[in-house]
């Protein structure tokens, strides 16, 4: 099953990629007091006029789509990728679907969400989905966004930007908690939704109709349902469905370094953040501690296949570490420190998603990662959220770590005793657990050294001329990658944009399908016959490309997609233990979920880059972000595919796009 990365479209819900408005009200707070009153202002990033969780009772429901809409958008997606005759056996399979067994599917799929309206349709099945695939979390689903450096560059020290983050993490943790975290709302017209005077009229409204006073001025709620998950929560693996557990009673830090695991409280009995000199102190004693990295580091078997590391952690638990690894699993998150300095954004990329294999807990919701120069990324597990929380807790602790960082270089540490707060966790390991957690290491290493990461910067132009020139800057982007593809292999193959639907209660993600029969003869005319059409007409196929690449996303971010509506509904018809109906033993339908190009958008002013594995062998995954001038991209791919090609294709690309917009001739 294809990794379904979201941390591609935690800024969905747009007309042309634009990001998700985050406003934060940060309070200016000098005199601060630590592990004292419950509740003083200096323990949250800010206290938002409505409560957290205001829209969530009202948000409104993910429609399950008409079918024959969706057998519509289904054989419009399949159009470029088949031929006439190939075409004509799946246009004949989709009709007997919708006519037939699919007819059925379709209205018990929604006699069951009416029974379910506490939830979404696609919610149960799409957990189940990321929960019961086995292959490793590492590289198949677990992406990675790196920060920006702190501007202020004394602030990059790995020690002193350790210790912000973790104290900006229980900040954001808190005022999540006590409901004063800023609703997360997409604002179409912030003049008049992102006001003071609006959020004090609409936190009075009635939590049960709250989400129709937004929609009244234009600004859309969006779900937040996942983000009791960012914290206290680890996905624990089992024989054929893992599970995932959260502990919020859990008040310490899991730390790795050199594959060691370390934690100490950074919360008190009293739920307030540990003094920030206390916390650097406590980072200090690991950073300097000179016990050598374990022959068995444990972390790399949360690297492995699902049933394996479930069959060793029932051995882990056998060998009497049960109460560790509950430490381990309630931890509020894991912050691994790298003894590493970066060579360069390809280092940055590699190490990020995957590093070395012992210094992560893949399993954990996410890893904050600091290596030696600074330089730090989130890593997350997929199956409990699609980076929409993720996004919003990065861009949060960046504005409070570099806006008002709680330790500064050269301020002393605390002078505590760490060496009995913090406390390393040593394991009990047989001869089994030994030799599984080399196997672990071994196949590991095998599957990382096949990836090759490889980025392009873009610099003739990006959002603002494209904007100015009426087009798309997602649809321009996604062009750029179909015309690569062709150049570089001559076909025009599946490819998947995620897109959030959090405007919905319990919304995941639909499927955006950039390969369209207009990107088709787009590609073909600026690529195989260059001469052949005058600048106008070439102008004309963009607009074509950006005003349908604009429908489909529309179509998307409303929950009017086909990936997931078939999905549901193959999903309930294996529940059932039906036989399916041969539209899904259609070589076509497993073609167009063999998503060759993978692709993901992320522009924020916290994040330097985005990345994730390609989902399928023979195929890339692509990150990518347009900004105002510029374009970047950051690719990767197994032996298959060569991704340099692929990004010189692509460049070249983008640069016969911006001739052609500014009305010059391709030569």
């Amino acid at each position: 099953m294809a990794s379904l990365l979201s941390m591609k479209c935690a800024a969905s819900l747009r007309k042309s990629g634009n990001l998700i408005h985050l406003r934060t009200a940060a309070l200016g707070i000098d005199k601060r007091n630590y592990s004292s009153n419950k509740g003083s202002s200096c323990d949250y990033l800010h206290q938002s006029l409505v409560p957290s969780m205001h829209y969530q009772k009202s948000l409104p429901r993910l429609p399950v789509p008409k079918l024959e809409d969706t057998i519509k958008r289904y054989l419009a997606a399949q159009r470029p990728l088949l031929d006439d005759d190939q075409f004509k056996t799946t246009e004949k399979l989709a009709q007997d679907f919708l006519y037939g067994v699919g007819q059925q599917l379709h209205e018990e799929l929604v006699a069951q969400d009416k029974n379910n309206k506490h939830t979404s349709y696609i919610s149960g099945p799409w957990f189940d989905m990321y929960l019961s695939a086995r292959d490793s979390v590492v590289l198949n689903f677990n992406p990675f966004m790196s920060f920006n450096p702190d501007p202020k560059t004394e602030y990059n020290d790995q020690l002193v930007r350790a210790t912000n983050v973790v104290c900006s993490a229980v900040r954001f943790m808190k005022t999540l908690q006590a409901g004063l975290l800023e609703p997360e709302v997409f604002h179409l017209n912030p003049a008049k939704s992102d006001t003071d005077s609006f959020k004090k009229f609409i936190r009075w409204v009635p939590s049960s109709l709250s989400w129709y006073g937004a929609y009244m001025v234009n600004s859309y709620p969006l779900d937040m349902s996942q983000y009791f998950r960012l914290f206290n929560s680890t996905r624990i693996p089992k024989q054929g469905r893992d599970e995932l557990f959260t502990d919020e009673k859990g008040r310490h830090l899991l730390v790795m370094r050199k594959g060691n695991m370390y934690v100490f409280d950074i919360v008190d009995r009293d739920g307030n953040l540990v003094n920030p000199a206390v916390i650097k102190s406590h980072l200090k004693h690991i950073l300097s501690d000179p016990t050598p990295a374990p022959a068995f580091p444990l972390g790399v078997l949360t690297s492995e296949n699902r049933d394996v590391w479930a069959g060793l952690r029932d051995k882990l638990i056998a060998a009497g570490n049960a109460d560790d690894l509950r430490v381990v699993d309630s931890a509020i998150f894991c912050l691994s420190l790298d003894d590493e300095n970066m060579k360069d954004h390809i280092h940055i990329s590699h190490n990020m998603l995957h590093g070395d294999g012992c210094n992560r807990w893949y399993d954990k919701s996410f890893n904050v990662i600091l290596t030696k120069d600074g330089q730090a990324a989130i890593n997350f597990e997929h199956s409990w959220g699609d980076g929409v929380a993720v996004l919003r807790f990065q861009n949060e602790i960046f504005k409070d770590t570099t806006q008002q960082p709680l330790v500064h270089p050269g301020s002393d540490a605390a002078a505590v005793d760490s060496a009995s707060a913090v406390r390393r966790l040593q394991f009990n390991l047989d001869s089994d657990l030994e030799n599984g957690i080399k196997k672990a290491k071994e196949h590991f290493d095998s599957a990382v050294s096949k990836l090759t990461i490889d980025a392009m910067e873009f610099k003739k132009g990006g959002k603002e001329q494209l904007k100015k020139s009426k087009l798309s800057p997602d649809a321009i982007a996604q062009l750029a990658f179909q015309m690569g593809y062709l150049r570089q292999y001559g076909q025009t193959v599946a490819t998947y944009e995620s897109c959030s639907t959090a405007a919905f209660k319990h919304g995941r993600t639909e499927t955006i399908r950039p390969a369209t029969i207009h990107t088709k003869q787009c590609a073909h005319a600026f690529v195989c016959q260059p001469g052949q059409h005058s600048v106008e007409q070439l102008q004309g196929m963009l607009n074509e490309c950006s005003k349908y690449h604009g429908q489909l996303t529309k179509e998307a971010a409303m929950g009017q997609g086909f990936d997931r509506h078939l999905f549901a509904m193959r999903y309930l018809a294996n529940s059932k233990g039906q036989a399916l109906h041969s539209l899904y033993a259609d070589p076509a339908y497993a073609a167009i979920n063999h998503n060759i190009l993978s692709t993901s958008t992320l522009t924020s002013p916290a994040v330097s880059l985005g990345g994730f594995a390609p989902v399928v062998p023979d195929g890339f995954g692509v990150g990518y972000g347009v900004h105002d001038d510029w374009i970047g991209c950051n690719v990767s791919s197994y032996p298959a595919r060569n991704v340099h090609e692929f990004l010189q294709c692509v460049h070249k690309s983008l640069e016969d796009i911006f001739t052609v917009i500014e009305g010059k001739a391709l030569s």
